[in-house]
């Protein structure tokens, strides 16, 4: 882990985190202490986080911490991510043909070493990403960039210069909407190149290291337990107000609101409806909301013959009681969403064709040979309202005869699975990448359904092959008519919700509760976007 030198020490950082543990333990008011003046103590599940590395991470929660600690090229502003401004980047044109993306850098900017930040580290960090072909590499690579290729089509022409040459001309909001990516942010090449081991481009030392010029840098991370940053004075723009922020990974919501209430936590990310309902009542505690580009959905792998019915695919869709989900379980977290594209997005459908119909289930699955219903099974991450949802989930399907058992697991044993594509049925959730329709088309795009494929996008995750619509999604990158553009995603979300394996759920408001000496915290529209630098305390 990292071990960079700050004035909390680690007899401090134990008090700190060991508190809310303490005062459970002895059940008495006094044994909690309120947090330090100058540091921030969020309670969070983040048991999804698998690898700091830009290069390689794909979990919400890195999401965060990569937004926080790492700059890139352009950023978006979070009240209206339509608008993007230059972080590194001083200033950038597009030549005339739209191939071609030319960036000035800004001068003096330093990472958190000291070291300066110039062409060559944006330049090698892109080629790095690419090359090492992880799974957020393709968020690069749609624009035609490949191992042999990456150096010849992204340059540095100068000491604060550089050019990146897409293949075709995709409408410039697309490119440097990417270029906001997590997979695109900037490593200090010289201090990544000092760890590398055997030509791995310093990839096993970045699982558990830092090597960014953002407001904050990271102090330690151990996994499932605790995440603490720290302010980075070489930070070119305005300094984090807290001196550090440490991450406390609390799943259960009783737990963050008890710590809340207390004042051992300054905020609490992951309360339930009913939590969230008994701190609006304490004059010491505030909430805040905002509505996310990330969607929860059930997802059946095509591999499982029985699920690669038609009928069958549809039938589940008619066995999700939405209405009682939205009234109860998502309450204030979420809104019934049953499109891929989330709310907010240029071309987002809010056409909800679905609810409980146990008998037109039955109906289909009778017509797809299983009038009895099946055994099935569903992996699931241990967390709410997930864990609430697959349960409800379980009881309507079993009204149609089908008997779904819950896999239950933490976020990186549920992921790994996913990924490998061994899950029969799979509920989970995913978050824009970049802000542009483009990045949830994941849900339909499948170029190799092999298993050693080198693309892995959701589609194929579920076995799901759909050529027309990966063709339609290919044409709305390249349409610069927003009116046009804009149709042709509505069309895509129509034959999506008839056809997919995907049974689309709600999508995520994010509220979180925080004590009233808190001031400036806000929810981004994505992970990457929750600047929690920006937050002071009274």
């Amino acid at each position: 882990m990292k071990t960079s030198t700050f004035p909390i020490t680690r007899r401090q950082l134990g008090a700190v985190a060991g508190a809310s543990a303490l005062a459970l333990s002895f059940g008495s008011e006094s044994a909690w202490a309120a947090t330090p003046a100058d540091t921030l103590v969020i309670a969070f599940a983040f048991d999804d986080m698998i690898t700091l590395d830009p290069g390689e991470e794909f979990e919400i929660s890195t999401g965060e911490y990569i937004g926080n600690t790492y700059s890139q090229l352009v950023r978006y502003e979070v009240t209206d991510p339509s608008k993007l401004y230059g972080d590194l980047a001083k200033s950038w044109k597009v030549s005339e043909d739209g191939k071609t993306y030319t960036f000035e850098l800004k001068p003096g900017l330093k990472f958190a070493t000291g070291n300066p930040i110039g062409a060559e580290d944006v330049v090698w960090s892109l080629q790095r990403a690419v090359i090492m072909d992880k799974g957020p590499a393709f968020i690069l690579g749609q624009f035609g960039f490949t191992k042999d290729n990456v150096k010849d089509k992204i340059k540095q022409t100068g000491p604060l210069s550089l050019t990146i040459e897409v293949d075709k001309g995709y409408a410039p909001t697309f490119v440097l909407n990417c270029l906001t990516a997590n997979v695109a942010a900037v490593l200090d090449k010289k201090l990544v190149l000092s760890k590398e081991v055997n030509g791995d481009m310093g990839a096993a030392w970045m699982k558990t290291n830092y090597a960014g010029s953002g407001a904050m840098k990271l102090r330690e991370w151990r996994p499932n337990e605790v995440l603490v940053l720290e302010r980075n004075d070489n930070y070119y723009g305005d300094k984090s107000k807290p001196a550090r922020v440490i991450y406390r990974h609390i799943k259960e919501s009783a737990t963050q609101r008890l710590m809340l209430e207390k004042g051992d936590v300054d905020i609490a990310r992951n309360l339930s409806p009913q939590d969230l309902a008994a701190v609006v009542a304490n004059k010491d505690i505030k909430t805040t909301a905002t509505p996310k580009g990330t969607v929860y959905y059930i997802s059946l792998n095509q591999k499982n013959p029985i699920l690669a019915k038609p009928e069958v695919r549809e039938a589940f869709k008619w066995l999700v009681d939405y209405s009682a989900i939205g009234d109860t379980i998502i309450k204030n977290i979420g809104v019934i969403h049953q499109n891929f594209l989330p709310m907010g997005l240029l071309g987002a459908s809010t056409v909800n064709p679905y609810k409980l119909d146990v008998k037109k289930a039955k109906a289909l699955l009778a017509k797809a040979g299983y009038p009895n219903g099946f055994k099935v099974t569903i992996d699931m991450r241990t967390i709410q309202p997930v864990q609430g949802i697959t349960e409800a989930f379980q009881q309507t399907a079993k009204q149609a005869g089908i008997d779904i058992e819950i896999i239950p697991g933490d976020g990186k044993q549920v992921l790994t699975k996913y990924r490998a594509r061994t899950h029969d049925m799979y509920i989970g959730q995913w978050g824009v990448d970049y802000w542009d329709p483009n990045s949830n088309t994941d849900f339909v795009r499948n170029p190799d359904n092999s298993d050693n494929a080198k693309v892995k996008p959701l589609a194929w995750r579920n076995a799901w092959e759909a050529p027309a619509l990966s063709m339609q999604a290919d044409a709305a990158v390249l349409e610069r008519d927003p009116a046009k553009r804009k149709a042709i995603y509505e069309k895509m979300q129509a034959e999506f919700r008839a056809t997919s394996p995907f049974i689309m759920l709600y999508q995520q408001t994010e509220v979180a509760a925080f004590r009233t000496n808190v001031t400036g915290f806000r929810i981004g529209p994505t992970s990457d976007c929750t600047y929690v630098y920006r937050v002071a305390k009274r």
